[in-house]
């Protein structure tokens, strides 16, 4: 199906006989797949979410773009094969066999961004372009650790949440992002510090990198940030979870205020069509300053000093 280009734009020991069957790929589903097209998904436990609907999206909705899971590899191991198997995808002990039968790498383990660093260490060396699911760090530091890496081993990467992609950035694009002059973003989930990227990345993509300070009100499972951009531009973001919330944004330009809900079905076939362009044309469709201004929201937000009065983000 075709996707709006305006989303698009807006992660030695044992016998020789025993080493080889740890090798080995659990179906043949990767030996097919053409050559150019292939994608690697790492992560800690495959049994998630992200890759069950990404691997949808590459199959069915995405089908005709032609890209392919030539192979997978996870921490816990013991878990993950019998996803493989039951995917029919090659699962791969060996991330040299793995780089092998890929082209491209997606790093998920979105419920685990402590192990991000981890894992873009061993597969950035490879020097294929890879996408990192969010969320992409623990803290503003260990991010810019992974962008240093990757710009010293000269491997193209990019990050995001779902979120980027979505109705209010289309809306934001007609109306003109320099217009908008406030956004209110609402989300719930089981956690804050899992849940609150995608609002956040929501109204990042949406207003730009140009934040100046936040403040926090309230705890989990009830929060709300307000973020102070450039120009007296502002964002509220709340974060309701365990409740009925439903993933929905509210856009002020110069003119008029406008509610939308999010289109919550469609968000990961447009994510998943946004990093096949990335992988297509080698260019980078999300800006690395709006992940680290994203980033400089999360761990302001965990910041104590927020509760009590707005913390610059300079």
């Amino acid at each position: 199906m075709k996707t709006e280009t305006t989303r698009r734009r807006f992660l030695a020991t044992g016998s020789a006989a025993l080493a080889a069957a740890s090798l080995a790929p659990v179906a043949s589903s990767a030996q097919a797949a053409a050559k150019g097209k292939r994608i690697g998904f790492i992560d800690y436990d495959l049994n998630g979410y992200h890759p069950r609907v990404f691997l949808k999206a590459m199959r069915e909705e995405l089908k005709e773009r032609g890209f392919t899971l030539g192979g997978c590899h996870a921490l816990d191991e013991e878990k993950s094969r019998p996803w493989a198997e039951k995917n029919d995808v090659a699962y791969f002990s060996d991330l040299k066999a793995l780089d092998e039968a890929v082209d491209f790498y997606m790093i998920l383990a979105p419920s685990n961004p402590e192990v991000h660093l981890d894992l873009c260490q061993k597969i950035f060396p490879f020097r294929k372009p890879t996408y990192v699911d969010k969320t992409f760090a623990p803290n503003v530091a260990t991010a810019k650790r992974i962008f240093g890496l990757a710009d010293r081993m000269g491997t193209p990467i990019q990050t995001t949440s779902a979120l980027r992609y979505t109705n209010a950035q289309t809306h934001v694009a007609k109306a003109g992002r320099e217009n908008v002059r406030h956004m209110t973003a609402w989300v719930a989930g089981s956690n804050f510090n899992e849940y609150v990227i995608h609002p956040v990345e929501l109204i990042v993509s949406c207003m730009g990198h140009e934040v100046e300070g936040l403040m926090r009100r309230g705890q989990d499972p009830e929060s709300q940030l307000l973020i102070n951009f450039s120009d007296g531009r502002t964002g509220t973001v709340n974060v309701f979870n365990k409740t009925r919330t439903r993933y929905s944004a509210s856009i002020t330009t110069k003119k008029a205020t406008d509610y939308l809900e999010v289109d919550v079905k469609q968000i990961f076939i447009d994510n998943l069509a946004a990093i096949l362009d990335f992988f297509e044309s080698g260019k980078l469709n999300v800006d690395r300053r709006e992940s680290i201004a994203v980033m400089k929201i999360l761990e302001a937000a965990k910041n104590s000093a927020a509760l009590k009065g707005f913390v610059p983000l300079g």
